[in-house]
């Protein structure tokens, strides 16, 4: 694998999971615990949703020209880029009579401490395949545009997992710490960028 794949599998990983690091800071500031096999499983959703869309998109590029396999690509991955980035604003908009509608994974990840249901402040397992489901949205769109635009799409789905964890686990652990509430938000918005930017790079 070329220099240029493994830095944008790289890539891929860490945009795909920089909401994890939100999810993860704002766990720590409330003191609740993820113990490692939950995070093992919120991992692994990442991962398989990661291979599952990477090899669609690896299948859908063999009966595409690869200029549109290539734009197709870039449009997924800038638009998932442009809505995580819009996030933010949008829920400034949003009141609490509209709250009721808002679907109920980007509450999840808006307010992730509605994942502890039992309010045992730890993350069970049950509660983790909720969470690791929300998590793994971004992670559809990388591994569709790593199958595409013909990147390994085992090393790119490895890398998602690979950075699911290791955030997950960081950022609750300096959330705990540091009690850096507002870095959660601004994770969400470098995830957009980095995800657009990834995009448009792949184009060009």
């Amino acid at each position: 694998m070329g220099s240029y794949s493994l830095l944008a599998v790289i890539a891929i990983g860490l945009a795909s999971n920089l909401d994890n690091a939100g999810v993860g800071i704002a766990y720590g500031v409330r003191k609740i615990r993820i113990p490692w096999y939950s995070n093992l499983a919120i991992a692994i959703i990442s991962f398989l949703a990661t291979l599952v869309s990477g090899f669609f998109g690896s299948w859908l590029s063999s009966w595409i020209h690869p200029w549109i396999g290539q734009l197709l690509g870039t449009v997924v991955i800038v638009g998932v880029g442009v809505w995580v980035l819009l996030q933010p604003f949008l829920e400034k908009k949003i009141t609490s009579v509209q709250e009721e509608d808002v679907n109920p994974l980007t509450r999840l990840l808006r307010n992730p401490e509605e994942a502890d249901k039992d309010s045992s402040k730890s993350i069970n397992l049950g509660e983790s395949v909720v969470l690791g489901i929300a998590l793994a949205m971004n992670a559809l769109a990388g591994g569709f545009n790593a199958g595409i635009t013909h990147l390994n799409v085992w090393y790119t789905s490895l890398s998602v997992g690979l950075f699911s964890y290791l955030l997950l686990a960081a950022c609750a652990g300096f959330g705990e710490k540091f009690a850096a509430e507002k870095f959660g938000n601004r994770a969400t918005v470098i995830s957009g960028l980095l995800l657009i930017l990834i995009g448009i790079h792949q184009l060009f």
